[in-house]
């Protein structure tokens, strides 16, 4: 259904927007220390937009607003469903940690939450070159403040300066990339840039040279070799709280602008897309896992295990067309948005521990701070354990099955360049596990630094055991989840 002004298609970005502000002009008046207004009208909030989307995606349809700029599909739906859930459970594990820290003398930490997450949206609704370029700056521009919150603290103030420096060359590179291709097509709509380039009237190196500057955007954004190198700085650097955002609810982002652009908008140049894609994925396949072995602070070695998760999404992404088959695109593309879903759920309650633990004038960043965390707390060394066997790939977890997941979608190309990579990625897999398991080892064979008992509060507990438990539930029972993921990405893809 096309409507050229169709309110529709924006109501729960609005309804953020509106909140955001209201949000914003009520926290003037809070003097809780703790924000607790202010966080409670946030999570209310998120969690109606949260329910909102989920309407929109259970409907099934797909709806073009404001002159085709905006979509509202079953793909864009699921992700800012999920994106919005994964918001709400990173305010929830990161509200202690920021008010120990002297981060909510102001409402900044949830205003800027909710415009980053407004920019997460407007990315995944983007149906043009320009909207989309619109939620990335949001989106950045929010992440470069809330990485700098603690202004007193020279290392996140180091690790904002470096995300800025190079987020802006991305977003450069992006951009550039963009305007090849309107110059090339001029159009800066999806659909009418993917008709032009199919009718292969256009030049093909034009064509390509804008194409490897979006690639090299899209790869920052996701955290892939080579344009990996803000990845570690700023993990460690970061507040963790913030950490914890910047790791979960952007990826999502990442993802669906990849399939905006490189599948709805430029299929016909798969053949090229696909094998920068895979010179990434096998890059950071072998960076990810083999970097992350050296690390003994633990936010280092999991942005590293970060860059390597991506090679996997990289290689569902990159094994959708064979020899201009598209096929096996439905099989591909959904088991990527499976990992990148399921890397998500994980990756929140992995950060949730390391924030649990954090304590005023202690960061619990470094590997050995875990040891003997099974003595002190046995409910909370088992979700960690879960959550890092899931990242190693350990069935019958949710990471085992995403990773299958990928792996599936590349053997059943039939070809032996991707069987090889399916091999390679299984290898590199058996190698990243081992960082996994040593501080599966710390927290349950080492002695404890401190008796200290670790408690929290009633929503950070009841939240973190969920999350736990999802990423169990969801490995034994995958296939709603799955199911969900391919009939969204078949369902925008027919359109």
């Amino acid at each position: 259904m096309i409507d050229k002004f169709n309110w529709m298609t924006v109501y729960p970005e609005l309804v953020l927007l509106v909140m955001a502000c209201v949000i914003t002009l009520v926290d003037l008046a809070v003097t809780s220390p703790r924000r607790t207004l202010t966080y409670v009208l946030t999570l209310l909030t998120l969690g109606v937009v949260a329910v909102m989307q989920a309407s929109y995606a259970v409907g099934d349809n797909t709806i073009y607003g404001f002159g085709n700029m905006v979509v509202s599909d079953p793909m864009g739906n699921w992700l800012k469903c999920f994106a919005t859930v994964a918001m709400m459970v990173c305010l929830v594990y990161g509200r202690p940690y920021a008010a120990d820290r002297g981060m909510l003398r102001g409402g900044e930490f949830f205003t800027l939450a909710m415009f980053s997450l407004l920019g997460i949206f407007v990315m995944i609704s983007g149906s043009n070159f320009l909207v989309i370029y619109l939620g990335l700056e949001l989106l950045t521009l929010c992440s470069y403040a809330l990485v700098a919150l603690r202004r007193d603290h020279a290392t996140s103030t180091e690790a904002a300066m470096k995300y800025f420096v190079l987020g802006a060359m991305a977003s450069g590179f992006l951009l550039y990339g963009l305007s090849m291709l309107y110059g090339a097509t001029g159009s800066l709509d999806i659909g009418t840039v993917f008709k032009i380039v199919n009718s292969k009237q256009v030049n093909h190196q034009v064509l390509v040279f804008g194409l490897v500057f979006i690639v090299s955007g899209l790869a920052f954004k996701l955290g892939a070799v080579p344009f990996h190198m803000w990845i570690p700085d700023v993990y460690q650097g970061a507040p963790t709280a913030v950490t914890v955002m910047i790791g979960s609810a952007p990826e999502l982002a990442a993802f669906a602008i990849a399939i905006r652009l490189l599948v709805e908008g430029l299929l016909p140049l798969a053949i090229d897309w696909q094998q920068m894609l895979a010179i990434m994925a096998i890059g950071s396949l072998l960076v990810g896992n083999l970097a992350a072995i050296a690390q003994t602070n633990l936010k280092r070695m999991l942005a590293y295990s970060t860059i390597a998760q991506m090679g996997f999404v990289l290689l569902g992404l990159l094994s959708g067309v064979v020899n201009g088959n598209t096929l096996s695109a439905a099989n591909a593309y959904s088991s990527a948005m499976f990992y990148i879903v399921s890397y998500v759920l994980t990756t929140l309650a992995t950060f949730g521990i390391i924030l649990l633990l954090a304590r005023e004038g202690f960061e619990s960043e470094e590997i050995s701070d875990l040891a003997g965390l099974n003595q002190r707390s046995p409910l909370y060394a088992g979700v960690m354990a879960i959550c890092l066997f899931s990242l190693a790939g350990i069935p019958p977890l949710v990471g085992f099955y995403a990773k299958l997941a990928v792996l599936q979608a590349l053997i059943a190309s039939g070809q032996a360049p991707y069987i090889w990579m399916a091999v390679f990625a299984v290898v590199m897999s058996l190698i990243g596990s081992f960082y996994y398991l040593r501080v599966v080892k710390v927290m349950y064979f080492d002695a404890p630094i401190t008796a200290t008992s670790v408690s929290a509060s009633a929503d950070v507990r009841i939240v973190l055991s969920l999350n736990g438990a999802l990423v169990l539930i969801l490995g034994i029972l995958p296939g709603g989840l799955m199911t969900l993921c391919s009939q969204a990405i078949i369902k925008t893809l027919n359109t």
